[in-house]
């Protein structure tokens, strides 16, 4: 169905998807999962009309790219060429720069009443980043599990990292710091005062950082998580007067576990720690990081990742 209509004339379509107990709508615009009920319970953060996805939005249930998280001082050097890229976030590039893939529309593929399938083409220099770039990401809803599915293919060597920066609230109408979060994760990135990571893999034991068993959000460290965890294993999360839950599951190195600290309920409907995001992804700054997993895409090759959120009650 019709969503709106961008001022560049670009029309923004949305789609309603069922399975069992979940049921889901997803936008043309950036890919975005705009709401996903549980039974009846909606756990993500939404906007309500296509001017505010463009005027207000903090990349809610956005896919973003061409390279998610940050990327050391908007440059990179690739085959011993050095790119470019906006600088949005202080001295970093930030998800893809100023223009990134949560503000493009995409192309519906394919569509039922469970599963959408999007695509874009981001040509050669868009945003400074090298070659002509195929992205694909599927939305399906599967009995109680919504599952993501990425692929990208170019046609010159380049960098990718796909994720989606859903926030989600398991109950929602008020903060999350009283979610347990259990994150099977050994080692985080320490990151500087710009949020790069240092390069180090540092242990979580004996740190704030250590989900290996359940902690509530707001327990340590202020709730001010903005980290990305080398992950081992899933995660779960659950809300503890509900008693609903959350499992994911990826095929990516990494997630960014962001407790929504800059939220603000001003330039958002939203206030602090009105939702948290679990962005499946490789590393942050890994361009420049060459010990990190390699981020590079080349002609020929494919790049697929998955993630899975599963809600068994």
């Amino acid at each position: 169905m019709m969503f709106g209509t961008l001022p560049s004339g670009e029309r923004v379509e949305r789609f309603e998807l069922s399975s069992g107990r979940l049921r889901a709508a997803v936008l043309s615009y950036g890919a975005v999962l705009q709401s996903l009920e549980v039974a009846g319970v909606d756990v993500v953060l939404g906007l309500e009309t296509l001017d505010d996805y463009v005027t207000r939005s903090r990349y809610f249930g956005a896919v973003v790219g061409r390279y998610g998280n940050r990327i050391a001082g908007g440059a990179f050097t690739l085959d011993g060429v050095t790119y470019t890229l906006p600088r949005n976030n202080g001295p970093s590039s930030l998800h893809g720069g100023l223009q990134g893939f949560d503000r493009k529309v995409w192309t519906v593929a394919d569509a039922t009443g469970s599963s959408v399938t999007l695509t874009l083409t981001s040509p050669d220099g868009d945003q400074g980043y090298p070659g002509t770039l195929r992205a694909t990401v599927s939305y399906t809803l599967d009995g109680d599990a919504l599952r993501l599915d990425y692929a990208a293919e170019t046609d010159a060597p380049t960098v990718i990292n796909l994720t989606n920066h859903t926030y989600f609230n398991l109950a929602p109408g008020g903060d999350v710091l009283g979610h347990l979060v259990r994150i099977e994760a050994e080692r985080y990135l320490p990151v500087d005062a710009d949020k790069i990571p240092t390069g180090e893999l540092a242990p979580v034991k004996g740190t704030p950082f250590d989900f290996t068993t359940p902690h509530a959000i707001g327990a340590r460290h202020d709730g001010a998580y903005d980290h990305c965890f080398v992950l081992d294993g899933g995660i779960t999360v659950v809300e503890p007067a509900s008693g609903r839950t959350m499992e994911v599951a990826t095929t990516e190195p990494g997630v960014q576990f962001y407790a929504g600290g800059m939220l603000d309920g001003v330039s958002t409907p939203y206030g602090r720690h009105a939702g948290f995001c679990l962005e499946t992804q490789h590393f942050p700054d890994s361009p420049n990081q060459p010990h990190f997993p390699s981020t590079v895409l080349r002609p020929g090759e494919r790049h697929t990742s998955a993630t899975t959120y599963r809600f068994p009650a």
